[in-house]
């Protein structure tokens, strides 16, 4: 059978800008080995997979070595997917059911509005070698549950940053943010997770459910603008709203077609 498979630009200004997912659209479950071979054939970050059950989608997303809890980038590219398809009116929410609970998807003046959960950021001790590792000086390290949080001294440091992938992957964690504050955003930072199968991620959603947070407290402030400064970048409205974060971006369908193996 084939199903209907597309690729996305999340969180982007304009196409091949962003962060690149891919969306299978199913009709009902499938096998978790051919979900991740067809994640592993895909090469990209993520791929969502996504059917609908009597309230809402089922959603799950797959790097191309491992499953993940929890994507943002891809949950953008779903909803955008299922709007633009009309699989789903534009008027509706796209209420997804995942391994983090329930997100969900709005329009919202032009923007996809994903709501998702919190993740707070414990301060932690410096893996030895941290510093070397990810090519930047450190003034703090935090843990949220699934990443290193590592706050760096300023925005060239972030963008400068040349990591040391094999080191980075022995680390018993999904990825490291680095993150600093910035001139013409709020803050800026880049995402590392190469023992997850992605050396860096070029638009982190999940990532900015813990900066929102460490950045309101740090800047007195809930409403943020974020910029996350892979080589092909990508901009991110953020509000903390309680234990809850809103991420704001545009999407772009750049590749539509059939999968048939």
């Amino acid at each position: 059978m084939a199903h209907p498979l597309f690729v996305v630009d999340a969180f982007a200004s304009s196409p091949f800008t962003g962060n690149p997912a891919a969306v299978c659209v199913l009709d009902s479950p499938a096998d978790e080995a051919w979900m991740q071979n067809v994640a592993m054939e895909m090469k990209h970050a993520e791929t969502a997979f996504v059917y609908p059950l009597d309230f809402g989608y089922n959603l799950r997303w797959f790097t191309p070595t491992v499953e993940v809890a929890l994507c943002g980038h891809a949950t953008l590219a779903t909803a955008h997917v299922l709007w633009s398809t009309g699989r789903l009116p534009e008027t509706d929410a796209a209420i997804f059911h995942t391994k983090s609970g329930e997100l969900i998807c709005k329009k919202v003046d032009g923007l996809i509005q994903m709501d998702f959960p919190a993740k707070a950021v414990e301060p932690a001790e410096a893996p030895a070698g941290l510093s070397e590792a990810l090519g930047v000086p450190v003034e703090w390290v935090g843990l949220n549950g699934m990443d290193y949080l590592v706050l760096t001294t300023d925005e060239a440091a972030v963008r400068n940053a040349i990591p040391n992938h094999p080191e980075i992957a022995k680390l018993p964690v999904r990825g490291v943010i680095i993150t600093a504050k910035s001139t013409d955003y709020d803050f800026v930072s880049r995402f590392f997770a190469p023992g997850s199968g992605v050396p860096e991620d070029s638009v982190t959603g999940s990532a900015h459910c813990a900066l929102g947070p460490f950045w309101a407290e740090r800047l007195g402030k809930t409403e943020l603008r974020a910029f996350q400064a892979s080589p092909r970048g990508g901009e991110i409205g953020v509000q903390v709203v309680g234990d809850r974060v809103l991420l704001l971006g545009k999407a772009i369908t750049v590749l539509t077609g059939e999968l048939v193996a």
